[in-house]
């Protein structure tokens, strides 16, 4: 019974076939092979509910605007491969939600629009190799988020930027062989990447001395680095994706405006540390200038010093004529005394030695009596 319905089924659709015209052969599955059959287009007329559908090896023109296959939304499998597509305008597969395997090998393919795989949030294998891609921009990833295979070999690639790398390291599968890399010093993240992934062998098209060397087993010095440089590691990078449009793939550049604030603050540092060292120093000297008229002191009033002296050979000279006859003698230090304080001048009414032996006889005979 099965197999009658089978065949029953089958009969049905090469007869619908053969009645719409399409060269496509349909089988049972709805898997439709238009392969080889110099088609501009996609026939019309193929079944909505088709799973599988192969284009290759035709002459198929890309629209500029709008999608490629208007009327299949069960489509899980489309074959591209091998016609002249060149070029990729953005939002050809939109239709395609439900499309799991993408085939455009060997489609000459040298650019790649930023929304060209718009719409393909279900894709699981994406076949680009055998193309002339030379650099891959970040927002055509963006919407690729169950990829799972992805096969970029022999294209026209020399280098990768940190940024794809990190996109790619969400892809468990990756070819990157047979493409033109150029090993120098930048070529390091690149290297890094696929040591982490233990990738099979990419090797290096220029410079000469390098030429088909394997990546990964270069050093520094191999790769002209002057010195032991740090790169950033594609898995510990966080992506700003939100600074990613559609409309425009390149990645916001790093503002140079924003690297002189370090300059201004060391100016305003030493602007201010040169106007306290300033003032403490007037503060340090106008410190000493006080300190050091604090210290001088007033000279002794002259006239005060001899009044002093004066009043001291007075007391003197009262002390000595109230005691005895013995201590009536002048002290030899006293003249002295008074010869300083008189300036050096002597006095004219001074004792002479004769009157002074003449009160002595006296004293004595008045002591005798």
């Amino acid at each position: 019974m099965a197999p009658a319905s089978v065949l029953g089924v089958c009969s049905l659709l090469w007869s619908w076939a053969a009645v719409t015209g399409h060269p496509c052969s349909i089988d049972s599955q709805g898997w439709a092979n238009c392969n080889g059959k110099r088609l501009l287009y996609a026939p019309s007329s193929l079944p909505r509910n088709i799973t599988s559908l192969d284009l290759s090896f035709n002459s198929l023109v890309m629209p500029s605007h709008g999608t490629l296959l208007m009327h299949f939304p069960s489509l899980r499998s489309l074959n591209l491969s091998s016609n002249a597509l060149l070029t990729l305008y953005p939002s050809m597969f939109s239709n395609l939600g439900a499309l799991h395997l993408l085939d455009m090998s060997n489609c000459s393919i040298s650019y790649l629009h930023t929304e060209a795989f718009k719409g393909l949030e279900n894709l699981h294998t994406l076949l680009l190799k055998n193309n002339s891609l030379q650099e891959l921009e970040v927002s055509f990833f963006l919407p690729l988020v169950a990829l799972f295979h992805l096969d970029l070999q022999n294209n026209a690639l020399i280098s990768m930027d940190t940024l794809i790398l990190q996109l790619m390291e969400t892809v468990p599968q990756v070819q990157l062989e047979g493409n033109p890399w150029v090993c120098d010093c930048t070529t390091r993240p690149l290297q890094q990447w696929l040591q982490r992934r233990q990738a099979v062998q990419v090797t290096c098209a220029s410079p000469p001395e390098l030429q088909g060397q394997d990546i990964t087993a270069l050093n520094f010095q191999d790769l002209g680095c002057k010195k032991k440089q740090r790169f950033p590691r594609a898995d510990n990078m966080t992506l700003p994706l939100t600074t990613v449009t559609q409309n425009n793939a390149t990645a916001p550049a790093a503002g140079k405006g924003g690297r002189s604030w370090p300059y201004l603050v060391g100016f305003l540092v030493a602007a201010v540390s040169i106007s306290i060292l300033v003032a403490l120093a007037a503060k340090c000297k106008l410190f000493h200038k006080n300190f050091a008229s604090y210290r001088h002191r007033p000279l002794p009033d002259t006239s005060s010093i001899g009044g002093s002296h004066m009043e001291e050979s007075t007391s003197w000279d009262r002390g000595t004529s109230g005691r005895g006859d013995s201590e009536s003698h002048p002290m030899p230090g006293a003249g002295g005394l008074h010869a300083e304080d008189d300036d050096g001048f002597i006095e004219d009414n001074y004792i002479q030695p004769s009157e002074q032996l003449q009160e002595e006889e006296e004293r004595e005979s008045h002591l005798s009596i």
